[in-house]
Parts: structure tokens; sequence; C-alpha cells
């Protein structure tokens, strides 16, 4: 996830969000109000989320070390997130290329595609990035701002939640085409350090879904929405309604929120709208496909907050790792997806 500092970021939402208005103008796949009255009087109950099982994924995730694109954790990594998705039955591809990061270095992207109920032609997409940040630049201690962070919230508990609603897909066949997209390259964005005009930059972000917008990993691949899942993980997160996301999907973010509320849940998913961000769901909103982002971002405690909000003390530090995950947390999001999944 993107650094909150950046406040050259916020003169160019009004550029992005033309984007993303425009690529929603041209998709019809609209949220079925009489398809969600019916299932609301039908209910569709999916097996039971286990926090403990989506915590030992993130601690997978983890123990492999910092997930940087070019280095042999993030290549291991991958090809277990590969093998799990397979391990539960999934229908799996990848989409492998190369891209250019903020300082002028070529990395390798690869992102990840698990297809459940591949036959299905009404899908939708699920979504989170796997890869790691390559610097703590917002660390308190000048020796940590240029190492390599674990990433346990800002990475791995996405793909945690992901790889959880996996086994449960295992368990129960979902009726919709579920597609669980791991994107690639999202954390690669210009460090605190780096010159005014590539802190600025938001496409220095999301370099795998970038790629993915442009070259759909289907010929005519088309969903009826996708929710991204970006720092889900940790202890007394605040999901807010993120800008772009009431932007392009109004009714999708007042399902989920309503379902999070219905299941007990509305303390982590309070009824307030935050100011856009960049984040993958950005550039899948401008592929089409009407998405919304699930990123915890809480009122600030410092005035270097996003207006008025931060994404916690420990983002993009070495404080962000397993000893802030918090099981609640995990439940919260995964059992309000789930629903939201499977009905």
């Amino acid at each position: 996830m993107k650094n909150a500092k950046i406040i050259a970021i916020l003169l160019l939402t009004v550029f992005v969000a033309l984007f993303v208005l425009r690529s929603c103008s041209g998709n019809g796949n609209k949220v079925d109000k009489n398809h969600t009255t019916t299932q609301q009087q039908q209910v569709i109950e999916p097996p039971a989320f286990n926090s403990d099982s989506a915590m030992a994924y993130i601690q997978t995730q983890v123990n492999f070390g910092p997930r940087v694109p070019n280095t042999d954790a993030h290549k291991k990594c991958g090809d277990w997130i590969a093998s799990e998705l397979k391990r539960h039955g999934a229908s799996v591809m990848e989409q492998k290329s190369t891209a250019e990061t903020w300082d002028k270095k070529n990395i390798e992207v690869r992102n990840i595609v698990g297809a459940f109920n591949p036959e299905a032609k009404k899908r939708i997409v699920l979504a989170a990035h796997w890869d790691t940040r390559a610097y703590g630049d917002k660390d308190s201690l000048e020796v940590n701002k240029k190492k390599p962070i674990d990433g346990a919230n800002d990475g791995a508990s996405g793909v945690g939640v992901l790889l959880e609603l996996a086994r449960l897909m295992a368990i129960q066949k979902p009726t919709l085409g579920i597609d669980l997209i791991f994107f690639d390259a999202e954390d690669n964005g210009a460090p605190e350090w780096a010159p005014e005009e590539e802190q600025g930059n938001p496409y220095n972000w999301c370099l795998g879904s970038q790629y993915w917008s442009k070259n759909f990993h289907k010929p005519n691949y088309n969903a009826r929405f996708g929710i991204l899942l970006d720092m889900v993980g940790a202890k007394n997160a605040r999901f807010n309604k993120e800008g772009f996301s009431v932007e392009a999907a109004p009714d999708l973010v007042d399902r989920v929120w309503k379902t999070a509320s219905n299941l007990g849940y509305g303390e982590y998913f309070p009824n307030e709208v935050t100011g856009e961000i960049v984040d993958d769901h950005v550039f899948m909103n401008q592929s089409g496909i009407r998405s919304i982002d699930i990123v915890d971002m809480r009122p600030a405690t410092k005035t270097m907050g996003f207006n008025g909000y931060e994404f916690g003390s420990f983002h993009h530090t070495h404080k962000d790792n397993m000893s802030i995950i918090s099981k609640e947390t995990l439940k919260a999001v995964g059992h309000t997806v789930s629903y939201v999944m499977y009905n």
C-alpha cells in the first residue's frame, strides 16, 4: 500500500477519477437488486471461515522473508501460492511480465490467478497483492529505512484471507465463478527519500494490476464486480468507505458494509467515507470491472495523516510483523466477504 504522506497524489485524484468513471460508464455490470432480494430470502450459509487457518497462511508468507520482486523469497512464495490454489481445486494461470520501477530498474512481475467454478459465465473477482515493500521508509530507526519489511499486514493479510476463502470453496462450490487474483509489484512505489516528482507519481505503484488491466488473463474476460483486500489483518482495523470505491460501485459498497453490520462487524466497517487512494482497485476499475477496496484507514493520530486518516503507525515500518495481526480482524473481513461471495 502506497505512502499516505504523498500529498502530491491528491493533486492527481481528479485525473485518476476521470479514468475510473469513464471505465465504469462503459460497463453494464450492476449489482442486481432483484437477485439481492432473492438471496436475502434464501441465504446461502458459507462454510465457517477459520481465522486460525488464515493466520497460518500469513505466517507461512512471512516465513519466506520479504517478498520483494527479483528475490528468492518472492519466487518461493509465488510458487507456494500457486500450489495452494491447485490443492484447493482452482484452475491456476499466471501472468509474467517485466516492469520499470520508480528508480528505472527492471523487475519481474508475476500475477497469479486461481479460478473456481471456471465454466461459469457469471464471475466476480477477489484480489490482493502478494509482494512486500522493499523499504521500511517510514521506520523510526534510520538503519531500517532501506531494509525490506515483513509485510504481515501490507500484503500477507489479504493473501491469507483469499487462501482461506479458497479452502472454503474446496468444501462448498459457489454458484458464481470466483477468480482470486494475486497482484504483484503493488508496493514498489517511490520511498520518502525519493525526488518529490517520483513520490507524486501514482503509476509507480500497482505495477501488476496496471499490467492486468490492459492484458486480462483470459481473452474477453469480464466480471460482475471486484473486491480488493489490502491491509486487512491488523488489530483495531477500521475499514471506512474509500472514496474511489464509492464513486465506482456505491451499490457494492453498501452491500458489503451492510453484510458486515448484519454479521456483527459494524465496528470494523463504520459508515464513514474517506478520501480517495491509489490502489489496485483503481486499475481494476480502469479495466471496466467495477471494483471496491476494503482497506484499513483509521483516524489519524499524527498531523501527517491523510485527509484525517492513516494506515496505522506500523505502515511501511518493520513493525508490520506478525505481532500486529489479529484473528478477530481476519474473521470480520473473511466472514463478510464469504457471505458476499456465496450470496
